[in-house]
């Protein structure tokens, strides 16, 4: 289990510890040091001030690790100071009796010597380790392990070398099946197994030598006392706690959760070792289940979370989870009522990331690559999921965790979590907006607020977190009405959410192959916004046209469907108008692109084109524009022969702008649709149309081409 953080304590770690009647005030530094080394050699202190100790040598230390911060006046390496000794002493306060917060403290202290002090904090460490392993008391294992467990996390490598010295893992089974045996020396050497789990070769090495013990933990569960009595039961050891087969029930937990860890994580393929790995034979869902009914419990509730995070990575535990609605919302209230940064915190979010989180779809060449890997391993083919992994599964996970409540606490963790706790509330929430009909409810509750919030707070090189925040707020903001989110009473900017959605329109620099769904998602979420006004249109134009411009010639026609529709409600910012009719040859070019997109093929990119041209036609450069192009006026009219009503309106909108605009370029315009047909395509559009709208529209164009009225006053110009 993780060390106790020392904020929990109430001490703070990175101050340091106030001088108490002028204590220390004027030594120096080197006689500050052996102070405090000789401060926490003395036995019977208060917690409180061995705290305090341990907090000042460690500011010591890092200070002394660092250019910046290392005092200036000449004095002697402070680490040469720190003997093996007063090493000794220091680790003692990492004992599992010891207090929480003193364990903290001490976890601290450790970290900051074995930085400073190199190849001699490692050589005194080691030394520590074997002779109390040598001694083999059961209150040297207790310290032993204690540490072990303690310093896995902080140098895992050289922890694992202890670990993994000759003979060590082999003589816990032995030592852990003694008939009878002490309650704190199972508990510190589990603690040691589950710390030691984090590392692939000693996860192997308790896999091997340790499984057989664990089942027994777990599984050997005495009805009542009387099954053990024995004059025997009541002997001490050294201690202090009674000798006995009874395990206690931290204990049970504990077994369960390194359990869960070995068999979450499977072993590398290594030809032979199937037969010497012993087989764990109670089942990841027991386990689950075990789990599942500690949870409830406060004493065993980190035991619980911490098992289940690693249970819940097995698709089959993921579907049993998230069918129990009592469970989830059991799960949600344990995270509502988590401390911020703590071991629960995390291990909560970690599970709901587990149950929401959708397989990555392969390209077929990375379902290739991953076969030929596969063969070359002897290891299953990763393209052949679990049945119980689809996206259908998922989604339904997925359903199940919103309808338990989760957003509104995901919310409030995000104000004040870790960095690392706030990227696996993005994940969760990126994963229930897949799903379309919640995204309202998930922007009613707040998910906005967290994703613009988290995005801001992100540091700017993690561009994975940025990019699926960025993600998981297009999603939402497609389907969401941007006035409702925005504005008004609520403090939130429409501008905040732009920034993050233009990011997901250039290429991600983490991946090889570029993902064009967060691309098309972005773009439908921006069409969304500017469908508001100029606030939100002018700076998408201005922030994002190049990227528009060049989505704009895909070769994936719904990303450039989107694009269109986008540029379309761009059309309705005079900044949007300026890029296609500015007179520029820049703008001449964009408009070719626009008219050729009213022949394609999809019919939502001709409508789309033909939308953002019907408000192109108001401007009178804009018709000046298209009459300069060769085929311009001809793919108006092609739209104004459509079969499609929508098609044919937007066309004769065109039409009639292209006649109606005024001075000379009306006339030119008037000119340049009889010589292409006009009046055959109109007549063939009033043929076609049924809509009242399109009829007076047509009958209005044709009498301007057969002369009945002289070109009006009536277009807008641009400045």
């Amino acid at each position: 289990m993780a060390s106790p953080s020392p904020s929990e304590g109430g001490f703070d770690a990175t101050v340091p510890a106030p001088l108490e009647d002028g204590q220390y005030k004027n030594d120096s530094l080197e006689d500050q040091t052996l102070l405090l080394l000789a401060g926490l050699m003395e036995a019977g202190q208060e917690d409180e001030h061995t705290c305090r100790q341990l907090s000042a040598l460690t500011k010591i230390l890092n200070d002394e690790a660092s250019e910046e911060t290392r005092s200036k006046e000449p004095h002697r390496p402070l680490c040469s100071l720190i003997d093996a000794d007063s090493v000794e002493t220091i680790l003692a306060y990492l004992d599992m009796r010891q207090a929480p917060e003193v364990r903290g403290f001490a976890t601290l202290t450790t970290s900051a010597y074995l930085k400073a002090a190199g190849d001699k904090g490692v050589e005194y460490l080691s030394q520590f380790f074997y002779s109390r392993v040598r001694k083999a008391t059961y209150d040297d294992f207790i310290l032993a392990f204690s540490v072990a467990a303690s310093i896995f996390p902080i140098v895992p490598d050289i922890t694992a070398e202890l670990f993994l010295s000759e003979g060590f893992v082999p003589s816990l089974g032995s030592l852990m099946k003694r008939k009878w045996k002490s309650k704190k020396v199972e508990q510190a050497a589990l603690e040691m197994l589950n710390a030691a789990c984090m590392n692939t070769p000693c996860r192997e090495a308790v896999k091997k030598y340790c499984t057989e013990w664990l089942e027994e933990i777990v599984n050997f569960v005495p009805p009542t006392h009387a099954d053990v009595s024995s004059p025997e039961r009541h002997e001490v050891v050294e201690d202090g706690s009674i000798q006995q087969r009874i395990h206690s029930e931290p204990v049970r937990n504990l077994a369960a959760v390194v359990l869960a860890k070995l068999q979450a994580v499977p072993s590398a393929p290594t030809p032979g070792q199937e037969e010497r790995i012993q087989p764990a034979t109670t089942s990841m869902e027991e386990l689950s289940d075990m789990f599942k009914n500690m949870l409830s419990s406060e004493d065993s509730q980190q035991s619980s979370i911490e098992g289940l995070a690693y249970a819940s990575l097995q698709p089959n535990v993921k579907e049993k989870l998230a069918a129990d609605t009592k469970f989830l919302k059991k799960l949600i209230k344990a995270l509502n009522e988590a401390p911020a940064k703590s071991p629960a915190t995390y291990g909560a979010l970690s599970i709901l990331v587990n149950l929401t989180s959708y397989s990555p779809h392969l390209t077929e060449e990375q379902k290739r690559i991953g076969q030929l890997k596969a063969y070359a391993n002897a290891a299953k083919d990763p393209s052949k999921q679990n049945p119980l992994s689809d996206d259908e599964h998922v989604a339904k996970r997925c359903q199940a965790v919103f309808e338990a409540g989760v957003i509104p606490v995901l919310v409030t963790h995000s104000q004040h979590g870790s960095t690392a706790s706030l990227g696996l509330v993005v994940s969760i929430v990126f994963s229930l907006s897949k799903t379309p009909k919640i995204r309202g409810q998930m922007a009613q509750q707040g998910a906005i607020k967290l994703l613009l919030h988290a995005y801001s707070v992100f540091p700017s090189d993690n561009v994975p977190a940025h990019r699926t925040t960025a993600h998981a707020l297009a999603r939402i903001l497609i389907t969401t009405n941007p006035l409702h989110i925005f504005g008004g009473s609520n403090p939130l900017s429409m501008t905040s959410a732009i920034r993050p959605l233009i990011l997901l329109l250039s290429d991600d620099p983490t991946t090889e192959q570029r993902d064009l769904l967060p691309v098309f998602e972005s773009l439908l979420a921006l069409t969304n916004l500017a469908s508001t006004d100029d606030t939100a249109r002018n700076p998408i134009i201005r922030l994002a046209f190049p990227q528009i411009e060049e989505l704009l010639l895909s070769n994936n026609k719904m990303v450039t469907r989107a694009t269109v529709e986008l540029i379309c409600n761009l059309m309705q910012s005079p900044e949007g108008v300026a890029k296609f009719a500015d007179g520029s040859k820049q703008a001449s070019q964009r408009m070719h692109i626009l008219l050729a997109l009213t022949d394609s093929e999809d019919f939502e990119t001709r409508r789309a084109a033909g939308g953002g041209l019907a408000s192109l036609t108001e401007w009178d450069t804009a018709v000046n524009a298209i009459l300069e192009r060769d085929r311009g006026v001809h793919l108006l009219l092609g739209l104004c022969k459509e079969d499609s009503e929508e098609l044919r309106h937007r066309g004769v909108v065109c039409v009639l702008n292209l006649l109606t605009a005024p001075g000379k370029v009306g006339e030119w315009g008037i000119k340049k649709v009889r010589e292409e047909g006009g009046v055959d395509a109109l007549k063939e559009c009033l043929k076609k149309s049924r809509a009242q709208e399109v009829l007076e529209i047509t009958v209005e164009a044709l009498k301007k081409l057969l002369g009945d009225e002289k070109p009006s006053n009536g277009q807008k110009q641009l400045e």
